[in-house]
């Protein structure tokens, strides 16, 4: 089983908020890169289960709305899960998650601290995480390997989430890229917490730093933590899954270490849906009702 942990949609450029221009550029992206539905749709058809993600930001005035998220995801139920964004920072962002998570098209939660500007450890992100935790729904930590101008790289760092991780022993959660550029940190944090994971999503696309991350992962014997991801749009599924399989070429012919074939194939078909808990459509525990003034609009 092949499943994409990390791909995104928007219908304009302008939903993924200030610096967005900037982002694309470094992402060898053009400026007005629109990552359709219809697009998506027919690159994830090679995969068997496609994580599609929200995003969320009012520190940047972005948003790709959830609602967009599961009109797609609802369209193909038996290859997509949706993947909600919330924002802790704003006002009923907890009714929020709750109002996501009851919908049968969403399975999980992204934050992105960096780009939401929280620290990891903030009260209202704690209590999305105990909400979480309770509710078996994995948190996506995603930010991705370029930050805008606005980015807060101090609220990057995966040991941050050794805090989370700590409190909550039963959340389940994926740091996306490896945690790039911390690669160190984040194998150090995903070798620690039996629910902590990280994705491959990002790096794949650079093989030189994918190959390095990899190397690192497999001899500190953490390649079971790792999650196949293609980053769409920035990277189809079909060209992630090559990429994986051919990371050890450049280094043929030299006395640099490899990561063995059978390593990598079960970073490809990691079944990720069970590893994370995932329910499928219809298997949704009860929510717990959660009372709060105001909502995320």
């Amino acid at each position: 089983m092949i499943v994409d942990c990390q791909t995104h949609i928007w219908t304009a450029t302008e939903q993924l908020g200030a610096g967005a221009p900037g982002r694309l550029s470094r992402e060898n992206a053009q400026e007005g890169l629109v990552a359709s539905p219809a697009d998506h749709a027919e690159a994830s058809q090679c995969v068997d289960k496609t994580l599609v993600l929200g995003f969320r930001s009012a520190y940047l005035s972005a948003e790709v709305p959830n609602e967009l998220i599961a009109e797609h995801v609802g369209r193909h139920p038996e290859a997509m899960v949706g993947v909600a964004a919330v924002d802790p920072t704003e006002p009923g962002g907890l009714a929020a998650a709750e109002r996501c998570l009851q919908r049968d098209e969403f399975r999980g939660l992204t934050l992105s601290p960096s780009l939401q500007n929280f620290l990891p450890c903030d009260t209202r992100a704690m209590a999305l995480y105990e909400f979480a935790s309770g509710r078996g729904a994995p948190v996506f930590f995603s930010h991705g390997p370029h930050l805008p101008l606005l980015g807060r790289m101090d609220y990057a760092r995966p040991f941050l989430l050794d805090e989370v991780a700590r409190e909550f022993g039963d959340l389940t959660f994926v740091v996306s890229a490896l945690g790039y550029p911390w690669v160190a940190e984040c194998i150090a944090l995903v070798a620690k917490h039996p629910r902590a994971f990280a994705d491959v999503a990002a790096l794949v696309r650079r093989p030189w730093i994918a190959y390095n991350a990899l190397v690192q992962a497999y001899q500190l014997n953490v390649t079971d933590k790792l999650l196949f991801g293609s980053d769409f749009p920035y990277f189809t599924p079909a060209r992630a899954i090559e990429a994986v399989y051919r990371m050890n070429e450049m280094v043929g012919g030299t006395n640099l270490p490899t990561v063995p074939r059978e390593v990598l194939r079960s970073i490809v078909e990691r079944d990720s849906l069970s590893v994370l808990g995932i329910a499928r459509a219809g298997e949704s525990p009860a929510p717990q009702p959660i009372e709060e003034e105001q909502e995320q609009i």
